[in-house]
């Protein structure tokens, strides 16, 4: 969460009249109760329920006090806006293990899918990008708003022996380098992201870790999806060998260079992480006036504490 903040900040130091009020309402309460015994007669047109009612249509009119000075100070909340342009570059291991079928109709083959799909539901001018790792990391599309390009390289996937992650995130890096500028604002980088697909651990290479923390640097996150299931199995030379995945090297990236690690055990859950990290990257913060909230506030305390006073002097059958 974070702090309210206000554009005439200096109005706030009004709301100390509240206390005030509040202070001076109890005292003359209290004379008042000091006094003579109320009449017989006075009591039946008082009903014994009236000081809970005029204690609260009270409070509810200082609340109203409060929320309409709120207002007048106009507050500023930071509210979900989509991003008009950035930067995502899709990371995908085409090591020997997304040959698995434990995800339907094997682990790439589902991988391809939901990569396409997360790229076309991208704003268009979005720059995209694709990098391939096993054994050694590839550029196969530098970023661009071409998604085609991006369709067709992700179709045209092929495995490779090893696994290097951590090559594969300096990769990624690389090619947000090749990113180009925005046109409207030459001297800006739009914001950058890197989303990662894998189901293995760094076996060749630099370390990951290493690698989350240059992503750090420079500002980008990295967003790591963990797929498959741990009973996944390849062949190969006819011999069957188990692929489980990794979650905790994913986990570490992630969580150094400031993304998220999620997990899908099928194409549907990967579809619905894809989803996830689309709102993630395709959003941002920013500062948006909520005087009207506020005001809203101020309205609906204000009737209740009419009808509050209402009820002290109405007779309800």
């Amino acid at each position: 969460m974070t702090p309210l903040e206000f554009l005439f900040p200096n109005r706030l130091w009004v709301l100390a009249i509240i206390p005030v009020i509040a202070l001076l309402y109890v005292f003359l309460s209290g004379r008042q109760s000091n006094n003579r015994p109320v009449s017989p007669r006075l009591r039946n047109i008082v009903p014994k329920d009236s000081a809970w009612k005029r204690h609260g249509a009270v409070l509810l009119a200082l609340l109203s006090l409060g929320a309409l000075i709120v207002a007048w100070a106009v507050p500023l909340d930071f509210v979900d806006k989509p991003r008009d342009r950035a930067t995502i570059v899709v990371a995908i291991d085409v090591s020997w293990s997304m040959e698995a079928q434990d995800v339907e109709p094997s682990r790439l083959a589902a991988a391809q899918e939901s990569a396409k799909a997360f790229v076309g539901s991208l704003p268009e001018r979005f720059n995209v990008a694709l990098v391939t790792f096993a054994g050694t990391p590839d550029v196969a599309v530098p970023p661009t708003t071409d998604r085609g390009a991006f369709t067709r390289a992700v179709d045209a996937l092929a495995l490779a022996p090893s696994t290097a992650v951590g090559e594969g995130v300096y990769k990624s890096i690389d090619a947000l380098r090749l990113a180009p500028p925005d046109p409207d604002n030459p001297d800006e980088y739009p914001p950058a992201a890197i989303v990662l697909l894998s189901d293995g651990a760094t076996n060749v290479g630099r370390r990951s870790a290493g690698a989350a923390e240059a992503a750090k640097e420079i500002g980008v996150p990295v967003y790591t999806i963990a797929f498959g299931t741990d009973w996944g199995v390849v062949y190969q030379d006819g011999q069957q060998q188990r692929v489980a995945v990794d979650h905790f090297e994913l986990s570490e990236i992630a969580r150094i260079s400031g993304g998220k690690k999620y997990a899908a055990e099928t194409s549907g859950q990967l579809r619905d992480v894809y989803e996830a990290i689309r709102q993630s990257v395709g959003m941002e913060k920013v500062p948006a006036e909520v005087t009207d909230r506020y005001a809203g506030l101020a309205i609906v305390f204000a009737v209740l504490a009419a009808l509050g006073v209402i009820s002290l002097g109405a007779r309800w059958p």
